[in-house]
């Protein structure tokens, strides 16, 4: 029996649309450059670190960065939240990030999730945070290697 064009299409279809499984990464395999991360950690700390904006006026909204300490029992990297993602990141949760990134600020590495990303608050994780191994305390550099 031979399948129609129509048919292959269908089946095309199917199979972009099907889900992945996530695959957990740990805090001490994330590499600089990296993206699509899905992680468990706990929040050990939050900081707000820049606040503007107005609530009041319609047209200004208003803009919150903290960075958030978080951390598994790999070790621990600092998390940069924004707006509403200041709320979920109290220190003691356990949140799961989904298609979180890596993003360098001045030479150091930093989590962050965009708009493609999610942050999930879940049960408390049974783990102990190695607080002993912090990622963005390590500094990069960029290097251009010129090929002969």
């Amino acid at each position: 029996m031979a399948t129609t064009g129509q048919q292959k299409q269908q089946q095309q279809q199917n199979k972009s649309t099907e889900k992945r499984k996530p695959v957990f990464v740990k805090v001490d395999n994330l590499k600089p450059g990296t993206n699509g991360h899905t992680l468990i950690a706990k929040v050990l700390s939050a900081d707000t670190v820049l606040q503007k904006g107005r609530a009041a006026s319609q047209n200004l909204r208003q803009t919150r960065i903290a960075e958030c300490l978080i951390g598994d029992e790999t070790g621990t990297i600092l998390f940069t939240a924004r707006n509403d993602q200041v709320e979920l990141m109290k220190p003691g949760t356990t949140v799961i990030l989904r298609n979180a990134k890596i993003d360098m600020f001045k030479g150091s590495m930093r989590l962050a999730v965009d708009k493609w990303g999610r942050i999930e608050v879940t049960d408390p994780a049974n783990f102990v945070v190695k607080e002993d191994n912090n990622l963005s305390l390590v500094e990069y550099e960029l290097v251009n290697i010129i090929e002969e």
